[in-house]
């Protein structure tokens, strides 16, 4: 259904201003009126955004607007809420329509509630809008329906979608200062050979005498970045480039997946985030009444890294073949052994979605100490990085001076 934005003023001649949806702006119209407003402009949602031509009108706010993770958390919490308070299904979706400020999302749960209106699932309804609402969350909203417990769904959805936002935040927030220090580093170290050093060594060329190699390696590397600096800028991007096409195919992805759990620190970390997410997606949906079987295939689609996920959908054929699932996951060698050893403890005791959970919270704890370990560790090393490139760059200077001295002499 199509939403609309409205201006103008109420029954005490109030200014009021806001979103309400209908079929058409007749509609929209006679609605505002039975809500006491007197609508002076009413125009499509997103239909007065400026426009930019690039040989077709493109919306910037359109292109701009991005649905966040935490955004869609959100979404789902007052959703829940608001089914456990008994307020029926499309009552609910209203109330969402109205409460969200992102216009993006909003037009699009305008859209899911028009489509529930006609009769439509909830579940069906979302399964149109794949990146927003992913195979997790569709799969577990149609068991909430089926099931009857849609409310309770949708708080562990809200629950499960929630830690992952804030489990992302976390590394991601971890590696900012890194980051930045490297490219403030490395912004100082072009500068410097770009402009301060071929000013200082100048002074050397008129010297017949043999320089030292670290002087001649720094003037080697000034002259580079003095002269042929636009060999960098075609040649970055065109790596870069280079790299990500690699990495987009089935071979170079499975290479550099596989490397990159073998990376000292990093590796680990990559691990444990993989596997905190595997166990806390599988408990999640398992409590949700999913099947074991759909629930191993949803998984294998959400952890990134394909060498786990291989091991998982190994394990998900095993399963269907008669299999538990802890032997198999054992076999991959992908998962540490505390973690199987878990695992076959709660298929024995009928707890696996608990098992799940207490190693979800496990790793997740592991995750943000390593995270807070590494970048403890960090620091010190790029300081240690940058102080070792400053001290080539001066003694690279002062050896050449102590030479002639002590030809001077």
């Amino acid at each position: 259904m199509p939403v609309f934005e409205y201006a103008g003023v109420n029954q005490t001649r109030k200014k009021v201003s806001g979103i309400v949806d209908a079929d058409n702006e007749k509609g929209a119209r006679l609605k505002l009126r039975r809500m006491g407003v007197f609508p002076e402009r009413i125009t499509l949602e997103g239909a007065g955004k400026k426009k930019f031509s690039l040989g077709s009108e493109v919306s910037f706010a359109k292109f701009l607007q991005r649905i966040k993770t935490q955004e869609v958390a959100n979404m789902t919490r007052q959703l829940s809420t608001l089914l456990n308070a008994g307020i029926p299904l499309v009552e609910a979706l209203s109330a969402l329509v109205d409460q969200v400020d992102n216009p993006k999302l909003r037009k699009i749960l305008g859209e899911v509630r028009g489509k529930v209106t006609e009769g439509g699932k909830l579940s069906d309804a979302m399964r149109g809008y794949p990146k927003v609402f992913n195979d997790l969350y569709v799969n577990m909203v149609n068991a909430g329906e089926n099931s009857g417990a849609l409310d309770v769904v949708m708080g562990r959805l809200a629950d499960f979608t929630e830690s992952q936002s804030q489990l992302r935040s976390k590394v991601i927030g971890a590696m900012i200062y890194p980051i930045i220090m490297s490219v403030v580093g490395i912004a100082l170290m072009v500068m410097l050979l770009t402009f301060v050093v071929p000013k200082v060594t100048q002074i050397f060329e008129d010297v017949k005498a043999t320089l030292p190699l670290p002087t001649r390696i720094l003037i080697g590397l000034s002259h580079l970045f003095t002269h042929y600096w636009y060999i960098f800028l075609i040649l970055i991007p065109v790596a870069f480039y280079g790299f990500k096409k690699w990495v987009a195919t089935p071979k170079g992805r499975e290479i550099f997946d596989a490397r990159m759990l073998k990376m000292p620190l990093f590796g680990n970390l990559t691990r444990m985030i993989a596997i905190s997410r595997f166990a806390r997606t599988l408990s999640t949906l398992l409590s949700s009444g999913v099947p074991l079987l759909t629930a191993m295939d949803i998984v294998s689609h959400i952890v990134e890294n394909v060498k786990i996920r291989q091991a998982i959908l190994e394990t998900r054929t095993s399963v269907q073949e008669g299999a538990s699932v802890a032997e198999p996951l054992k076999k991959s060698g992908q998962f540490p052994p505390i973690v199987t050893h878990m695992i076959a403890i709660g298929e024995k005791t009928g707890e696996l979605e608990k098992m799940l959970e207490r190693v979800a919270v496990a790793y997740d704890v592991q995750v943000t100490n390593t995270v807070s370990t590494l970048t403890t560790l960090l620091e010190p090393i790029m300081i240690l990085m940058m102080a070792g490139i400053v001290s080539f760059i001066v003694m690279s200077i002062l050896l050449p001076i102590l030479q002639l001295n002590q030809l001077g002499t």
